[in-house]
């Protein structure tokens, strides 16, 4: 493999498995190659751990999250800065596949402490993730398991379990959803103190017996005294939750899928990719890590590029970590959720229990005018740090001229490296070329040629190669 090829991959690698990286930090990956990129990826705990007071020391209002706000900028900065971003990505994956609200919950701190275990749990074993996920206070709230009692059991956490967190319509029935909420009655929260005088509290899990339904329950053809954690047992052997998950990490790290109510009646795009990676789920005995391993490694992986739409969080954090806007104190941290929800993500608050429409759901007019933008103007900032770092190793390239390709073609390389179809090149080359081969040895020379270099810059965020994954 060239080291070209090199970049090219584990670049592809950090988009996906991360919020994408600087030249500079594939460059360093690269020296050990990809499956060590991999490697670094998966084990979070061999990079610095993020450091929490600098993050309240800059932001103060990221500590008190009693509002919306404060709490997406608290986790928003965390995905920017965070030099463990696997982690960060696979708490997003859950929140997306686990989707709990703040229109309901209307906790913030709760609803962080569910980030806090996704990001603790996310890569560890699905059995333990569902068990936790199941004592969650936040999502107790949010699917109403905190009404679900021995005399009068309420369906909702039940039948989301199965429907949407685990398995999929078409792999239980009617009769199988009563019998799970039987199974977790009595699991709810203790009682809620005031948030005034002294501040937030956080929910915590309470298991009440007294309110528990210890009879006989029949569970996809088992039966039992069955408490919440049977019936986690029985779901995570199931071949319907084998393929339901790994279909969502196809569709979130691999490739776009049709919209999850329409996996009953759609299969999967790549069906023997799904097949690998459920087997390797049954193979790991749910264990997480070896099944992303897998992924990563997998051509099918390997080959999937411009094949997502970045989702707006996607797009947004992975600008400003290429750029390195925001990289410090800076007032616009705390409107950046509203950003990313102008772009049809709201962090913290998906729409509903089935999370968000992927894909090219993403895209609708007023969102793309949004997305372009945001990144346009910050690729177009020749000021910013990772905008000079890209400048400055485009003007050290080259002798004392430079053609209008050659600029064209070290900028697509630097940002992606993108492939572009050659329309696309040539029309990017067409706004250069009026102006000549770009002279960088003078002082005056080398600040038009990066106004001419950040031009090129910010045309390319507008591309579909720029847009997409």
């Amino acid at each position: 493999m060239t080291d070209q090829q090199d970049i090219a991959l584990i670049s592809h690698l950090m988009r996906r498995a991360g919020f994408g990286a600087t030249r500079a930090e594939v460059e360093a990956l690269a020296k050990n190659g990809y499956e060590a990129a991999v490697e670094q990826l998966l084990h979070p705990e061999s990079q610095p751990e993020f450091d929490e007071y600098e993050l309240y020391r800059y932001h103060p209002l990221a500590e008190f999250t009693a509002y919306l706000q404060q709490g997406q900028m608290n986790w928003l900065y965390r995905m920017a800065v965070s030099s463990r971003p696997l982690e960060e990505k696979m708490a997003l994956f859950w929140h997306h596949v686990f989707a709990t609200g703040h229109a309901k919950v209307e906790a913030t701190y709760d609803l962080l402490a569910q980030i806090q275990m996704f990001r603790d749990h996310g890569m560890g074993n699905l059995r333990d993730l569902l068990v936790r996920l199941a004592q969650d206070p936040a999502m107790i709230f949010w699917l109403d398991n905190n009404e679900n009692h021995k005399r009068q059991p309420n369906e909702n956490w039940g039948r989301e379990l199965l429907e949407l967190f685990s398995m999929g319509i078409g792999n239980y029935t009617e009769k199988d959803v009563f019998e799970v909420s039987r199974a977790f009655t009595g699991w709810t929260f203790s009682h809620k103190i005031p948030i005034h005088p002294w501040g937030p509290f956080n929910w915590k899990f309470e298991y009440r017996p007294q309110d528990h339904d210890f009879g006989d329950k029949t569970f996809l053809g088992h039966t039992g005294k069955f408490n919440g954690e049977d019936i986690v047992d029985i779901i995570v052997q199931q071949q319907g939750c084998h393929t339901f998950i790994a279909r969502h990490l196809y569709n979130f790290f691999v490739a776009d899928e049709p919209q999850v109510p329409a996996w009953s009646i759609e299969p999967p795009r790549d069906p023997a990719a799904i097949e690998f990676l459920s087997d390797k789920l049954r193979d790991s005995n749910y264990e997480l890590k070896p099944v992303l391993r897998a992924m990563f490694n997998a051509d099918f992986f390997k080959q999937a590029t411009y094949k997502r739409v970045k989702s707006p969080i996607e797009l947004v954090i992975s600008t400003l970590r290429l750029t390195g806007d925001m990289a410090g104190p800076d007032p616009r941290w705390g409107m950046l959720g509203e950003l990313t929800t102008n772009m049809g993500q709201k962090v913290l608050d998906p729409p509903s229990v089935e999370g968000w429409h992927t894909g090219l759901e993403w895209i609708n007019s007023g969102s793309l005018m949004q997305r372009v933008n945001f990144a346009a103007a910050r690729l177009g900032n020749p000021e910013l740090p990772g905008v000079k770092e890209l400048i400055g190793r485009i003007a050290a390239s080259n002798g004392k001229l430079m053609s209008p390709e050659a600029l064209v073609d070290h900028c697509l390389d630097l940002v992606g490296p993108l492939t572009v179809k050659a329309q696309t090149r040539h029309e990017l080359i067409g706004h250069v070329a009026p102006g000549g081969p770009l002279k960088w040895t003078t002082q005056a020379e080398y600040a038009k040629s990066s106004q001419r270099a950040a031009e090129v810059l910010a045309l390319i965020a507008g591309t579909r190669e720029f847009q997409f994954e």
